[in-house]
């Protein structure tokens, strides 16, 4: 059996990193190689070889300012379209998108198969906009797979689990709110987009842990992890209600943001409680 070449276009993202471990598990069946796609010098790669682009290059994780606007637009959108056209020349058969929840521009409410992406931030929008300029390279012979994770946790990680991680082992208390959010661990992240790999997917495609997050939960998880011990309490729970959409952050902390389930295969491999000891126990 001939080996399915996988190329990472985003060398050392924490998504591409995990993902090419994790393909490490079948040596005889994959090859994954990471490229770096800063500079000019990736347009001078040979795509040929290649069945299937991975492609998470961008950014993310920058206060968003007038000012770099226009970065978003030119990392995330023009650079994925441009390195998607090379793909398709070449004779690559798949590329695999990693965009965001954050196209939805909802910060509260369940996000299903049938919502339209109305994007508000300029990550959300240049992710959006680069969703569209692919879809337009699709071909019968070049596989569009856009994948719209929420966020992101696991070991080493970067964004909000690692804020949240650091009042988790300093608060002795901490609010006991009744909320629900879509989140993915890596190693489920990984698995998900190994199997569009496998079969050669195309579509847009929205994964999740089995398990709704509570907030409050993960908290104590972490905590608990890290052998500490946090009480939670309802005291605070009604200013959270009063305040909860009209402060961003105690929105984006106590706010309920789901995906419905979509059941595809099982690729969520890991339940809830062991991926906060094994994000916790891998720092």
């Amino acid at each position: 059996m001939e080996k399915k070449r996988i190329l990472i276009t985003g060398k050392g993202s924490y998504v591409g990193t995990s993902f090419m471990s994790w393909v490490k598990q079948w040596p005889e069946q994959y090859d994954v190689e990471e490229l770096s796609v800063r500079g000019e010098a990736w347009k001078e790669h040979d795509f040929s070889v290649y069945d299937v682009v991975l492609h998470v290059a961008g950014i993310a994780h920058m206060k968003e300012s007038a000012r770099n606007a226009e970065l978003y637009n030119v990392v995330n959108c023009d650079l994925t379209i441009s390195i998607a056209e090379k793909a398709k020349k070449q004779g690559v058969k798949q590329f695999v998108f990693l965009s965001s929840m954050s196209v939805y521009g909802i910060e509260d409410g369940i996000i299903t198969s049938d919502s339209i992406p109305k994007p508000k931030s300029y990550y959300g929008i240049s992710k959006y906009q680069a969703e569209e300029g692919l879809k337009k390279l699709e071909t019968a012979d070049f596989k569009i797979a856009i994948v719209r994770p929420p966020m992101v946790y696991g070991a080493d990680c970067t964004g909000n689990y690692t804020k949240l991680a650091k009042l988790a082992v300093k608060l002795p208390t901490f609010p006991n709110f009744d909320n629900k959010r879509s989140m993915i661990y890596i190693d489920n992240l990984s698995e998900f987009i190994f199997y569009l790999v496998k079969v050669n997917a195309s579509g847009i495609f929205l994964p999740q842990n089995a398990e709704y997050v509570s907030t409050s939960e993960m908290v104590r998880l972490i905590a608990e992890a890290n052998r500490k011990k946090v009480k939670l309490t309802k005291f605070f729970n009604l200013f959270i209600k009063i305040f909860k959409n009209k402060i961003k952050t105690i929105n984006k902390m106590f706010g309920n943001l789901i995906y419905e389930p979509i059941d595809i295969f099982e690729y969520s491999i890991k339940d809830f409680k062991k991926t906060i000891y094994l994000t916790e126990r891998g720092k």
